[in-house]
């Protein structure tokens, strides 16, 4: 309630999705996208976007995740990560983040969605049209389920990039030699 109230939300955030970009050692630039309802993560509904620009651009990386998460939307496929819209997109980082997936939602003609940057310094929430950053008490239950929210994105993109790390310390030259 506190989150619709402060961000002008027209109702209740029950789907939130996060993005955060990732990079191994600027190779394997990846986007995680980890998915709350009813403020519950839902694991089976988590999924990761392999960047494919080859551009080492955390704005860029952000409109590419968002513009292929939302070109889903009405996907026949019927990937339940896609097929319902959220009511609140998490971006983590500041406005440049945040003016990217906007953009990108609108190249998609996505549904109108709430999108709100939260940068990590001091906790700024980042609205579209606002140049001044929403800045929540610590202890406030919406910025705490919003910090939940962007720590699952981290860690969901660390474990990620363990299994990356994990696959290229095995792999080597000579593998390609028939």
């Amino acid at each position: 309630e506190e989150l619709r109230d402060v961000l002008g939300l027209e109702s209740l955030p029950q789907r939130i999705e996060c993005y955060d970009i990732s990079t191994l050692g600027g190779d394997h630039q990846f986007a995680s996208m980890v998915v709350f309802e009813a403020g519950v993560a839902r694991n089976d509904l988590y999924r990761s976007f392999s960047i494919r620009h080859g551009k080492l651009d955390a704005c860029a990386s952000m409109a590419e995740a968002i513009t292929r998460r939302f070109a889903r939307l009405n996907d026949t496929e019927e990937d339940a990560s896609f097929s319902q819209s959220p009511d609140l997109v998490v971006i983590d980082g500041g406005k440049g983040q945040l003016n990217a997936a906007t953009v990108a939602m609108a190249s998609v003609e996505a549904p109108r969605v709430s999108v709100i940057g939260l940068a990590k310094r001091i906790e700024e929430v980042f609205v579209p049209g606002q140049s001044v950053p929403i800045i929540l008490d610590n202890a406030s239950p919406g910025l705490l389920l919003l910090r939940q929210v962007r720590d699952e994105a981290h860690r969901f993109a660390n474990s990620f990039h363990r299994e990356l790390r994990g696959k290229r310390m095995i792999s080597s030259s000579l593998d390609g030699i028939p």
